[in-house]
């Protein structure tokens, strides 16, 4: 085989150097941005239009340098890395320079387990809190943060938290250069791979969750698999594959332990490899399945037997990966917008798959392993739906050998030894003219689809920023409620997105009157204090029934197709204006009322 990898490096100099031009222009653009770059005020699409042009200049001048440098199969593979180091700074550094909180209710929500495992020294069993005990039996990232938090002396994982997407980010750059590398030595292939996959991965799930270290961990598994369970890694000796099997062992019980998700999409990916005969090694498998049935028949147990007739009920259940409807429909021209830029991006990088596989003869024979593993989990379609998110992990594991194939779309063709002398003895024939042409036209063609892809991660990524910033005013604001709030409260609010929102979940009931029947919606649109006030009425003293109204749930709310800014307003008005409620505490990011008394219902 050949790939242009057996080429001379280049020789040392100025011309050597000049890759670093442009990313150290590209650099002190974003800085410049970063310093000039106003979030106080986001619109419908979100990081968008509120980022600085510097950073769009600086994003095209990175991707460009990138695109020139990898090019040349002399130059050396360390000014790509610096590139992809470069591109992970770019887009997943800038929230977390721009925004002074963390984003993302989730993250807010894992936070409070973590502080609850420090403060308790244990989480909760199914009997004390619902269906926040799933976070009993799958305690292992929650685990290992506590254990963080201690070993660096702060006071919370939010301290750390809002830099999580670049720490996971980082996390997947090694196993995904072991995978590239096991199938081919070209540099310029390897590293545009790893570039179209970070750019690809816009889906969110890199923040502060579980998942995102389980899929790290998901990867470095394959890469092991890949590497040192292909029938040439076995002829070399059982020992070694011993050693291998425990160190299998301790990354898959590092995610059963910590995801529900991922232990099923990495069966169905080893399963996929064990259908080509260079893995057709039963050990991952079998291990796989060992380990995650012990944990699904012991510790996981009560949750899966309280929901395991929802989960066999949404099987087949296709339709509940794409449906839309009341709260799951964007509105607004930056909510479609966005959405939009995200859907084109996933499809241009899988059209660029499928045209690298039927393009790229040898790579579809060399890398069939990599075209089983993003095929593989498909499938998953019809095993749920996963709260209509199983679309977007679909994606998310697919991107690995998607993202192969796509880089083998955008570069010169990878050729057998023979048909490379004869592609040679062509070339030399055809007029140089046409062959210069040729070659230039395929340069600007792929450095216009790198750099579409590249700059559409930005919309598709940040552009619901208005929903998941939470502006330091409503954190105050939400860190007093429950700072005074005695145990047995309920805490009513439209819905879930709003920081600190599971602060204190052990000991404060919630109730989020968006979730609940659409008919009930209705009820409170058309008399807000009367209903609220009867929805609240059952606490007790000395606990007490608060109703919270946040920035982010109005942002929630209208973006998801639910209540519109003028039915929310009314009700927060209905509720300042009625005797049964009383004003607690107010900021530009919004109110908190406290129900007078514990009986009645406003008419």
């Amino acid at each position: 085989m050949t790939d242009l990898s057996d080429l001379p490096p280049a020789r040392p100099g100025r011309r050597a150097l000049w890759p670093g031009v442009p990313l150290l222009v590209a650099l002190a653009l974003w800085a410049y941005a970063m310093r000039h770059t106003d979030v106080s005020r986001l619109d419908d699409y979100g990081l968008v239009t509120a980022l600085h042009p510097a950073f769009w200049a600086g994003l095209v001048v990175l991707t460009t340098g990138f695109w020139f440098t990898v090019r040349d199969p002399r130059r050396p593979g360390a000014w790509a890395a610096a590139y992809v180091l470069g591109l992970l700074v770019m887009e997943r550094v800038t929230q977390a320079v721009v925004y002074p909180t963390p984003l993302y209710a989730w993250a807010w929500k894992h936070e409070a387990v973590i502080d609850h495992l420090l403060t308790a020294g244990g989480l909760q069993t199914a009997d004390q809190v619902g269906d926040m005990a799933v976070y009993d039996q799958w305690p292992g990232f929650f685990a290992a943060q506590a254990a963080l938090v201690r070993l660096l002396g702060v006071e919370s994982s939010a301290m750390f938290m809002a830099w999580w997407p670049l720490v996971s980010s980082l996390m997947l750059l090694l196993p995904l250069l072991l995978i590239y590398r096991t199938f081919t030595e070209d540099r310029r292939l390897i590293w545009t791979a790893v570039w179209l996959f970070y750019v690809a991965n816009w889906v969110g799930q890199d923040y502060f969750s579980p998942q995102s270290v389980a899929y790290a961990l998901h990867v470095g598994v394959l890469a092991v698999v890949l590497r040192r369970f292909g029938r040439s890694a076995v002829r070399r000796g059982r020992p070694r594959q011993a050693v291998w099997t425990v160190v299998l062992t301790v990354m898959l019980v590092a995610i059963v332990i910590s995801h529900q998700l991922t232990p099923g999409m990495l069966v169905v990916c080893l399963v996929a490899l064990c259908l080509s005969r260079r893995y057709r090694d039963w050990v991952p498998v079998v291990t796989t399945v060992v380990i995650f049935l012990a944990w699904c028949l012991t510790a996981a147990l009560p949750f899966l037997s309280a929901a395991m007739p929802d989960m066999i009920r949404s099987v087949g259940d296709v339709g509940a990966n794409v449906e839309t409807g009341y709260g799951a429909t964007p509105t607004g021209t930056g909510a479609i917008a966005t959405s939009w830029a995200a859907r084109l991006l996933s499809g241009s990088v899988l059209l660029l798959a499928a045209l690298g596989v039927l393009r790229q003869r040898v790579l579809r024979h060399r890398a069939r392993p990599l075209l089983l593993i993003a095929a593989a989990p498909l499938p998953m379609f019809a095993a749920s739906s996963y709260g209509s998110e199983m679309i977007f992990r679909v994606l998310l594991f697919m991107l690995p050998g998607a993202a192969f194939f796509a880089a083998a779309a955008l570069l010169p063709k990878v050729r057998t030894l023979a048909a490379d002398a004869a592609a040679k003895e062509a070339d030399s024939r055809q007029a140089a003219p046409v062959k210069a042409r040729g070659r230039a036209l395929g340069t600007w063609v792929g450095l216009a689809a790198l750099l579409g892809g590249t700059v559409a991660f930005v919309p598709a990524y940040s552009g619901k920023d208005r929903i998941n910033y939470f502006p330091p005013q409503e954190v105050a604001l939400v860190r007093q409620l429950f700072d005074q709030a005695p145990d047995g409260s309920l805490v009513v609010a439209a819905n879930r997105n709003y920081p600190l929102a599971y602060a204190s979940y052990w000991s404060v009931d919630h109730y989020w009157f968006l979730d609940d029947a659409r008919s009930h919606v209705d009820r409170i649109v058309q008399n807000p204090a009367g209903t609220l006030a009867s929805d609240m009425a059952g606490v007790e003293r000395p606990a007490r029934a608060y109703f919270l109204l946040t920035q982010g749930q109005l942002a929630n709310s209208e973006m998801n197709g639910q209540l519109g800014e003028a039915q929310l307003d009314r009700i927060q008005k209905s509720v300042a204006a009625s005797p049964r409620f009383q004003l607690v505490a107010e900021n530009s990011a919004g109110w908190l009322y406290v129900l007078k008394q514990a009986q009645g219902a406003e008419r």
